[in-house]
């Protein structure tokens, strides 16, 4: 399976985590919640996984100065 670069899966990360944030502040925003689904989703494809969780998880694995051994990326610090 191909693999997005590690830039690339940095930057959905990074969207993802600040869409989140913003959903959390204003649950009604339908931009946001659609921006975060359509977010959910690449980096679901980017990393060959099928749910949202799992994706981040795979994708911060992938970043540079990530050991298996790290369980702060198994809980988003």
């Amino acid at each position: 399976m191909l693999m997005a670069h590690p830039a690339v899966l940095r930057d959905l990360i990074e969207q993802y985590e600040a869409l989140a944030a913003l959903h959390a502040a204003d649950a009604d925003s339908a931009r946001v919640r659609q921006r975060m689904e359509d977010v959910a989703y690449t980096l679901c494809v980017s990393t060959g996984t099928h749910d949202v969780d799992a994706a981040l998880i795979a994708a911060r694995h992938h970043l540079p100065g990530a050991r298996p051994e790290d369980d702060s990326l198994l809980n988003g610090d």
